[in-house]
């Protein structure tokens, strides 16, 4: 039997940390023609998703996948994001989470589908605009 990778359980815990935290989750996907996400809104191959309860409906944080619906510019879409594919978890308000290595992601087909803008990057602290340093996990 092929032993569960971490990452997915990492990134519950995460999650969780950050709605105990009164914190906004956020994760960083590396787009491709596995990610089902509103293309309009990927930059340069990437996208940033607000995960937080009052910001997606239906939310599963599965082994493989992480699906939920959001609306985006008013409009109502399904959200399914292989976990392979996440390079971050992280709270918007500071910044705090981990960074994690992609598993070779797919080039992304014409047309593909993928959410919504990216939100200003946190703030360190003194308010310079860096963010503090995430460690890399496999």
């Amino acid at each position: 039997m092929e032993e569960v990778p971490t990452k997915p359980y990492l990134m519950r815990a995460l999650f969780e940390w950050c709605v105990d935290n009164g914190y906004t989750p956020h994760i960083a996907v590396k787009v491709d023609s596995r990610t089902r996400v509103p293309a309009e809104f990927v930059k340069n191959g990437e996208i940033t998703l607000n995960i937080a309860p009052g910001a997606v409906h239906k939310l599963q944080i599965g082994n493989d996948q992480i699906e939920f619906s959001a609306r985006f510019a008013g409009v109502a879409r399904q959200i399914s994001v292989p976990v392979a594919n996440v390079h971050s978890i992280y709270a918007r308000e500071t910044g705090h989470g981990m960074t994690f290595e992609v598993d070779n992601p797919r080039p992304m087909v014409q047309g593909a589908t993928a959410a919504e803008p990216e939100p200003p990057k946190p703030r360190g602290p003194g308010g310079t605009g860096s963010r503090p340093a995430l460690r890399r996990v496999k």
